[in-house]
């Protein structure tokens, strides 16, 4: 059973934010708890269908990329008290999304392809061929729109001009941000996969600069399969993959961009199966550790009576 929806009354609530994929509870204005849900997005639209198992493997990739890094750069987690659930700061977000990538693929090469030379005031050579990877990983960053509304590029110039993000700062999310990506990388190499892409999100408290929401999971981040990645680009061929690019390229295949008075194709169950388990395949691959499938024959209760023993022994 997938959970797409929660509405929870913790002790301590302050109010709640339902957001594309993830439910947010302001925990006594201090604290976030954060329930990753079964929904899945694309084209900045929530498809009308849960992927049973999604929301525990995004939530537990985070988790363990999240103590992974935490010596690079603070981050926002304190506990896991349930496979769906993380628990830690609430910050104040800054209002841009760090995207980082080392090839040119998925939307870069879309925005290529149509003659840009230029992406997020980056320059981007002549003669560059899909899925090739750059000489050093750039950094192309977003606004963060409010629900329902695209994010949009914008450059590190105009963030900085505009007074979005002071210079200072914007200039260490930068750095926090390139070596996350490496330190993504070399764990996606023992693993054999490539890091092509990923977004980071930051925020503040009391001070200090904290890594917050998801890192390195596959809504976030894009991975290639390392094994064949030069022989499939040699030949022009498309990259195997692990990440959402192929629930976008199914939707493209049926018509759907996600553009105003389109309908968002029938998700068949056999198709709801196979994005299922490309995500616990991803969580393996990425990971090394076996998916162990929690219990799913009544999340919501389950959760519930995770979250709010864990808020009594706080």
């Amino acid at each position: 059973m997938a959970i797409t929806k929660t509405n929870f009354s913790f002790p301590g609530q302050k109010d709640v934010y339902h957001g594309k994929v993830r439910e947010v509870y302001n925990i006594d204005d201090e604290y976030l708890m954060m329930i990753v849900t079964d929904r899945i997005s694309a084209f900045d639209v929530v498809l009308p269908r849960g992927i049973p198992y999604k929301g525990q493997v995004l939530n537990q990739i985070a988790s363990k990329f999240l103590d992974a890094t935490s010596d690079i750069v603070p981050n926002w987690k304190i506990a896991s008290p349930d496979p769906n659930v993380t628990f830690g700061h609430r910050c104040d977000p800054y209002p841009v999304e760090m995207i980082v990538r080392a090839y040119l693929t998925g939307s870069s090469w879309r925005t290529y392809k149509s003659g840009a030379r230029s992406i997020c005031g980056v320059p981007i050579p002549d003669g560059m061929k899909e899925h090739q990877g750059f000489k050093d990983p750039i950094i192309t960053p977003t606004t963060k729109a409010d629900q329902g509304l695209h994010d949009e590029d914008i450059s590190a110039d105009e963030i900085i001009n505009s007074g979005l993000v002071p210079e200072d700062e914007y200039r260490l999310l930068e750095k926090y941000s390139i070596e996350l990506f490496r330190r993504g990388s070399e764990i996606a190499a023992e693993q054999g996969l490539i890091l092509v892409d990923t977004k980071y999100e930051f925020g503040r408290k009391d001070g200090k600069i904290y890594l917050i929401d998801e890192i390195h999971t596959p809504d976030s981040s894009r991975y290639f399969y390392s094994d064949g990645y030069r022989e499939r680009f040699n030949k022009g061929l498309k990259q195997k993959q692990l990440s959402k690019e192929f629930v976008r390229e199914w939707l493209m295949s049926e018509g759907f961009k996600g553009e105003p008075g389109q309908e968002v194709p029938e998700m068949t169950d056999e198709f709801v199966n196979q994005v299922s388990e490309r995500y616990i395949e991803l969580f393996e691959r990425i990971t090394g550790d076996k998916f162990e499938k929690a219990d799913i024959s009544d999340v919501e209760s389950r959760i519930e009576k995770n979250v709010s023993e864990f808020l009594k022994a706080l």
